[in-house]
């Protein structure tokens, strides 16, 4: 039996195994466990099936930080690792540059060693048509938010400036487009996704006329098929693929910080068809899903809602196992291990429900903690690692809340943590940092 129960077994060893091998082999993309390949991991759910990582590093003495590695400008896009290589998006205002409102910042995507660090390339994306002057989403102006996404044999990038490209191994580009219009709120958000044969980007904008979901060839950038959303509002989260009654599903999340009667939408990741649509509130955090269940928020407070994705059409009235009124801010994402949901929320907040009912567990402080923003990971040894590069912690699973260790690097970011082949990958402000137990 997993030390995660019965539950995990259900919810993450079948469903990162299908997800991993079925999804990501359809996707020509690595299926070894070691590999990490975007957002939130192989599922994008934030598990990992990596045993015996690192609990402790950082301190005085950089206890287990194996290497680190400075970065070229800044952001908060995760990193990603796959065949050995950690894959990081930054942007970089050269020092000559006075106001940064008036110019569009250098697009860097960075190929590094896993073993050592060592850089391999460091490669220029054309910047895109969109010069931002709004820079409330943090490190980088909010140029490096999205994570990028790799098949195993290109990696595909989105920066702020509203452009999407895919790059080779060798840091060649192959493809670059541009997503116009782009009335996306304060910046783009969404991080990218693979499904069998295609890129997908969720563009949730402020002119909700122009939102969409738009899926490009990922061999050429050719639009495959494009979804108009036209009732939904601006969102910055990143989709999920999950499986239900045997068939994916793709979730997309947006309300523009209001409910709305289809916050949440389940889209048939093949051409974009609407299967189902469910009342709430969606901006910033991505949905959690274990043992049958949804749960998503806003991530900026508000309703808080458990779904059944089994149903078709509305599910409001129909499918919903529970709702919360008042959630507070969260701009990570939920997370769901066995029998329970855990909610991280500003000012360091870690709430802990009963995924059958929604009752509260418990409700503890992780006191200092350098970011909210950082979305947490599982393992199978019950695990969840609230990881930056600043202060971090990792929290044992189950009812009874109980840290097991406070960890400090001291370059505190955004970003969430990558894991591969039992390593821990943190993007800082200033350096990229490996994690990891002496062999």
């Amino acid at each position: 039996m997993s030390p995660f129960g019965k539950n995990w077994m259900q919810t993450s060893t079948l469903q990162a195994a299908f997800l991993a091998v079925v999804f990501v082999g359809h996707q020509s993309a690595p299926s070894r466990g070691e590999d990490w390949p975007r957002f939130r991991g192989p599922t994008g759910l934030g598990y990992t099936e990596e045993m015996n990582l690192p609990v402790t590093w950082g301190g005085k003495d950089n206890n287990n930080v194996l290497w680190k590695a400075p970065l070229k400008g800044e952001g908060h896009a995760s990193p990603i690792v796959c065949h050995n290589l950690v894959f990081v998006c930054t942007a970089y205002w050269p020092p000559t540059v006075g106001e940064r409102q008036k110019v569009i910042p250098e697009h860097h995507v960075t190929c590094c060693q896993a073993s050592d660090g060592k850089m391999l390339w460091d490669r220029l994306i054309p910047p895109g048509p969109w010069l931002r002057t709004d820079f409330r989403s943090g490190p980088g102006g909010g140029y490096a938010a999205p994570t990028p996404t790799t098949d195993g044999k290109l990696v595909y990038c989105a920066f702020g400036s509203s452009v999407i490209a895919a790059l080779n191994y060798q840091g060649e580009i192959v493809w670059r487009k541009e997503i116009i219009p782009y009335t996306f709120d304060v910046t783009l958000g969404s991080s990218p996704i693979l499904y069998e044969n295609t890129l997908i980007l969720f563009c949730a904008m402020s002119r909700s006329a122009n939102s969409k979901v738009l899926a490009f060839d990922k061999a050429t950038g050719k639009v495959a098929w494009e979804q108009k959303l036209p009732d939904t509002s601006f969102g910055h989260s990143t989709p999920v693929i999950i499986q239900v009654n045997g068939k994916p599903q793709l979730l997309i999340l947006a309300s523009g910080m209001k409910v709305t009667g289809n916050a949440l939408q389940s889209l048939n990741p093949a051409n974009g068809e609407q299967l189902w649509w469910c009342r709430g509130a969606g901006d910033a955090a991505t949905p959690a899903y274990g043992s049958g269940v949804i749960y998503f928020d806003s991530g900026r407070g508000g309703l808080g809602v458990a779904v059944d994705p089994s149903g078709s059409g509305d599910v409001s009235k129909t499918h919903v196992k529970w709702t919360i009124n008042n959630v507070p801010e969260g701009i990570g994402s939920p997370i769901i291990v066995d029998k329970y949901v855990y909610r991280l929320h500003t000012r360091g907040i870690l709430k802990c429900w009963e995924l059958a009912t929604g009752k509260q567990v418990y409700a503890e402080r992780l006191e200092g903690i350098s970011t909210t923003w950082a979305s947490p990971i599982a393992d199978p040894q019950g695990r969840l690692f609230f990881a930056n590069a600043g202060k971090s912690y990792v929290v044992k699973t189950g009812p009874e809340y109980r840290v097991l260790a406070i960890n400090d690097l001291g370059d505190g970011n955004h970003p969430s943590p990558a894991v591969a082949n039992r390593r821990l990958f943190l993007v800082g402000m200033k350096n990229l940092y490996c994690i990891g137990n002496p062999d």
